[in-house]
């Protein structure tokens, strides 16, 4: 069956006019003139048949058809974008390009990375962290490990690994004038705060806790800087598993306490379509998936 197309040269000039309701803007970002946006819309129109712009004396905005098309459009022309990029990449298929957050970068990928890299030696990695997540086609970004929900419009998400929140802290906290024992211990000691969704107040309610101030204590914006100072003995903090599960297996940090909680958030394996199809992607994905089963299996014995 034939497609139904609308003139594929004009909608670029459709797409940035419907993204900044200015065909001045438009012509701006595609180095075009406003006659020539104009036009393309005009184009545009006349072969549907329908009306896609409001036009006023000095604005324009999108009628509900217009607007209905506009994202649409837009969505057919990423996965366009991201296609190329995935069909181009063997012309630079020796730079891996990788997002992920500054904490699972400094306390889990770069522990790790010189087996990925002894094993790889042909394939040159540029690590990206951002608490912001990445763009895959305008940050050219190859693979992403990203903690949350698993649902990202426009790329493939796979499970990585979930998430355990427990107490950890730093051996010598076990002695002294006031040992952690159990729980209620922790009002003699500092409770190191990161951001995390699952706090001190949440985990002291789980774990039936009412005599300790769960806002006291010292506070980081980095998951990482969190867990050195607990390494360093400056106090308790609440550990992410796959973060802490280096310094648990060598003694640097240990667990005073058993209860534990399971985050609902997830870490996940993230890529464009097709993006396995280069070996260097494939490559560090399976990478990835093994590293973290032989993490889960440490853990069990």
């Amino acid at each position: 069956m034939a497609r139904v197309l609308p003139p594929l040269t004009a909608l670029p000039g459709f797409d940035a006019a419907a993204r900044h309701l200015s065909f001045t803007k438009a012509a701006a970002e595609l180095n075009l003139t406003h006659g020539a946006i104009s036009r393309a819309i005009r184009n545009i129109e006349e072969r549907l048949g329908i009306k896609l712009f409001e036009r006023g004396t000095r604005s324009v905005s999108l009628t509900p058809a217009g607007a209905a098309y506009a994202a649409e459009i837009g969505a057919a022309l990423d996965r366009m974008s991201a296609a190329t990029i995935v069909a181009t990449a063997p012309r630079s298929a020796g730079v891996l390009n990788i997002s992920t957050s500054d904490a699972f970068a400094g306390r889990w990928l770069v522990p790790r990375f010189h087996r990925f890299h002894r094993a790889h030696r042909d394939i040159d990695v540029r690590i990206s962290t951002s608490g912001h997540l990445a763009d895959f086609v305008r940050d050219g970004i190859d693979i992403a490990i990203r903690y949350g929900g698993g649902e990202y419009e426009g790329v493939v998400s796979e499970f990585l690994s979930e998430v355990e929140v427990f107490p950890v802290c730093s051996p010598e906290l076990l002695k002294g004038d006031h040992p952690l024992k159990q729980p209620s211990d922790l009002k003699y000691h500092t409770l190191i705060h990161d951001g995390f969704p699952i706090d001190w107040a949440l985990w002291l309610q789980r774990a039936g806790v009412t005599d300790v101030n769960p806002s006291k204590g010292v506070s980081f914006e980095s998951g990482s800087h969190a867990s050195e100072a607990a390494v360093h003995g400056e106090g308790v903090l609440l550990g992410r598993s796959a973060l802490i599960s280096d310094d648990l297996a060598s003694g640097k940090l240990v667990r005073p306490f058993h209860h534990k909680m399971l985050a609902t958030s997830k870490y996940y394996i993230v890529y464009l379509p097709g993006a396995l199809r280069q070996r260097k992607v494939r490559a560090f994905r399976d990478w990835l998936v093994e590293e973290m089963a032989a993490d889960r299996k440490r853990e069990e014995e």
